[in-house]
């Protein structure tokens, strides 16, 4: 019934938390996102969360979900940047850059948001004290921090074909590369050189699954083309089921028996032709393979 959140008292992050009325500062936060309270005993470095209290005035404790305790991690450390990025305080003169990794775990697409824009409000205000780098794989929260900050370099993070390793590539517009675009990207570059695995029919089905999804379809058999002789279209949905399933790992490839490069050639050439993906990414599609 005594639930808290435990505060490390030895960390440099507090301190000056009373001095400072850190608590206001993180109430005025916590406030844009919800409608709990919070109290710091500062006796027993915890923190107690609220929406009523007892007839003697005392906090009623009540368990936040995971998304609000999220929320109230955010607010504080949004509290400590705000102070950090002060140059007339000196408790936090010692930090010179902020690091901030997908902020918005747990949250709606209405508080990611409210998030990404609050952030980008609060760095447009800083000075040339700290130096602050944002990494993400929401697409919608690099969109609303991307138009916001409208000076910051963008990169997003990718492997490099040339050296087999991952790079930082500069980012050109406000939509991020999606990875289910680079897996087919890469399936086509796999399918043009011969080079073709059993793995790959993993990568395949997962694309495929996407995409069903994306349209409203239950299964991603409803994505794999149905050829006239197989109207029920069981033959390429099985092959994939089977293949797909088997225990094959990226780490120890198996390269894929000739019949079953023939089949992938034409169910990966046959749904790049039937969705409207990008030509420039296969630059040199050739007709869709036979039926073996």
């Amino acid at each position: 019934r005594e639930r808290v959140l435990e505060l490390n008292r030895d960390s440099r992050f507090f301190t000056g938390l009373k001095e400072l009325e850190m608590d206001v500062k993180i109430g005025k936060l916590l406030e844009r996102y919800a409608d709990f309270n919070f109290y710091i005993d500062y006796e027993h470095w915890g923190i107690t969360f609220f929406r009523a209290r007892d007839a003697n005035g005392d906090p009623i404790p009540i368990k936040v979900s995971r998304g609000e305790e999220n929320i109230f991690i955010w607010c504080f450390f949004l509290a400590i940047v705000e102070v950090a990025m002060d140059e007339t305080i000196d408790a936090y003169d010692w930090v010179k850059y902020v690091y901030i990794d997908d902020p918005i775990s747990s949250l709606d697409e209405h508080n990611a948001i409210t998030v990404a824009n609050h952030l980008a409000q609060l760095l447009k205000q800083r000075g040339d004290n700290l130096r602050i780098v944002i990494s993400t794989h929401h697409p919608l929260f690099f969109n609303v921090v991307y138009n916001e900050l409208k000076n910051a370099r963008r990169y997003f993070l990718s492997c490099d074909k040339k050296t087999g390793g991952y790079a930082l590539f500069e980012q050109k517009g406000d939509t991020p590369f999606f990875h289910h675009v680079a897996s087919l990207a890469e399936l086509y570059e796999a399918e043009q050189s011969g080079q073709l695995f059993t793995h790959h029919f993993n990568m395949l089905r997962s694309i495929l699954e996407k995409t069903a999804s994306f349209h409203g379809y239950e299964h991603f058999s409803d994505c794999v083309k149905q050829d006239a002789n197989d109207e029920d279209g069981i033959l390429h949905t099985r092959l994939i089921n089977i293949v797909s399933h088997g225990n094959y790992s990226l780490f120890e490839p198996q390269e894929m028996l000739e019949e079953n490069k023939n089949y992938f050639k034409k169910i990966l050439h046959d749904f790049i032709n039937q969705y409207p993906f990008n030509p420039t990414l296969f630059p040199s599609q050739p007709a869709p393979a036979p039926t073996p």
